[in-house]
């Protein structure tokens, strides 16, 4: 299928298609925050979408087969794909580059789960058997571990300490703190277990602690209770099952089928919930939290009453150059845009928003000296404002991390030495001025006691 459809989960009704693929497309995944989503496919490209407008908001080039596996990472600035070229890539999203290879499998990469107790800790794991796990900053694997067969899908709990791996009719369950030792082996399905899913949901009508879910081409879907390695619960669907996950508060399960069928199914609480007679058997009302989107449309259809009174909704304002840029991640343009409007305490705030993202070198990079220059003028014609004097000094400490040694450095000469004349005059300045503290001191004192 050359496209992405997306449902409302609560209405059970599609709500947008992206068709912007040439060919098959894979692995679909979303941002944490629903905005943006990600997927590869047969082409080798990795693409980004911007959910309400359906447009492509970066193309990651650099698989050289097909990609199968794309993934947000929870800081929501980098994504990681892997594909059938045995490689894993690391890339950050906001200058669409690519930041690492990490190069380790033999086979074709299926899959990847973040650890959601350490960050920039990543497990990948292909048809080699093999599952690693990598560590993001240095690009490295630190542990590896052999499922005995071509890994389909790969899953932590949510303590981040077990990992968990499904390959043939097998699900094997690892303890990461242990340096990778197996402590389970579940062989309850008759044909390949080609997904999982971890339920983390405790809430007051539950009794339990975390849910493993695995789904199988035996049209099975089984539920285990990770304390014991039971299973709990057991699902029979009408076809082999491809894909299973969870909405984030555990209230709905979606099931991917392979003749072409998405089954969506809502939570059940169990009998003699609290508030509930024990034969109750009514569905609890679902209460409408900021995560969904109904949450927000509430309320439009309502029709105001006589003795209702009506208040004009304001007028939004339009956002500036700046800040429509920073929205989008383009942070070198948005810096830029700032400079250019030439009101200091607007560059001192996108510069701090740039420092609080870690997109200041990004934003700083790859400029030539033409560029440069408007920011060192800048920085020349602000520095000696205390309001801004901290923000301007690490935007010329990352200036000369990054072209200290580069070819840019002669053609910014001029400007750079402008900029030390000022420091110059400025320490000569706050040298006069101790001074000038110093003999005021005595006279106040001596001011003060005559007074007294």
């Amino acid at each position: 299928m050359c496209l992405v459809l997306l449902y409302d989960g609560a209405t059970r009704t599609l709500r947008r298609t992206i068709n912007r693929f040439k060919d098959r497309a894979y692995g679909a995944s979303w941002r944490a925050d629903g905005k943006l989503l990600v997927a590869g496919g047969e082409d080798a490209l990795v693409q980004v979408f911007d959910v309400e407008s359906r447009s492509i908001l970066r193309q990651l080039r650099g698989h050289r087969r097909p990609v199968h596996v794309t993934r947000f990472d929870p800081d929501r600035l980098h994504v990681l794909s892997g594909g059938d070229d045995a490689t894993v890539r690391w890339w950050d999203v906001t200058s669409g580059k690519q930041v690492s290879r990490w190069d380790g499998h033999t086979d074709y990469v299926r899959a990847a789960a973040p650890n959601p107790a350490v960050a920039g800790a990543w497990a990948t794991a292909g048809y080699d058997h093999v599952c690693k796990i990598w560590d993001a900053r240095s690009a490295e694997s630190t542990l590896s571990v052999n499922h005995g067969a071509p890994v389909e899908a790969v899953a932590f709990m949510p303590s981040g300490s077990l990992l968990v791996t499904a390959g043939g009719t097998q699900v094997r369950v690892w303890d990461l703190l242990a340096g990778g030792r197996e402590i389970a082996c579940l062989a309850n399905h008759q044909k390949t277990v080609t997904s999982l899913a971890v339920s983390g949901y405790t809430g007051p009508t539950s009794s339990a602690g975390p849910r493993l879910l695995t789904g199988s081409l035996d049209s099975h879907l089984k539920v285990y209770d990770m304390s014991s390695f039971k299973v709990t619960h057991i699902q029979k669907y009408t076809a082999p099952i491809l894909s299973v996950a969870l909405s984030r508060d555990g209230g709905q399960l979606a099931v991917g089928l392979a003749d072409g069928t998405l089954t969506l199914r809502q939570h059940t609480h169990p009998r003699g919930a609290k508030g509930r007679a024990p034969g109750d058997r009514r569905p609890r009302p679902v209460p409408l939290t900021a995560d969904s989107y109904r949450y927000f449309i509430r309320g439009q259809s309502s029709k105001a009453a006589a003795e209702d009174s009506v208040v004009q909704a304001e007028k939004r304002a339009s956002l500036a150059r700046h800040d429509r840029l920073l929205r989008k991640f383009q942070y070198r343009e948005a810096l830029d845009a700032a400079v250019s409007a030439g009101q200091p305490a607007v560059v001192a705030s996108v510069l701090e928003e740039l420092v609080a993202r870690g997109g200041l070198a990004t934003a700083l990079g790859g400029r030539t000296a033409p560029r440069l220059r408007p920011l060192l003028r800048f920085v020349r014609r602000t520095l000696n404002d205390p309001r801004h004097t901290r923000q301007l000094v690490a935007l010329v400490h990352v200036l000369l991390d990054l072209y200290g040694g580069g070819d840019s450095l002669p053609a910014i000469a001029g400007e750079l030495a402008l900029v030390l004349e000022r420091v110059r005059l400025e320490v000569l300045a706050q040298e006069e001025l101790m001074r000038v503290q110093g003999m005021l001191g005595p006279l106040l004192a001596s001011a003060v006691g005559h007074d007294e």
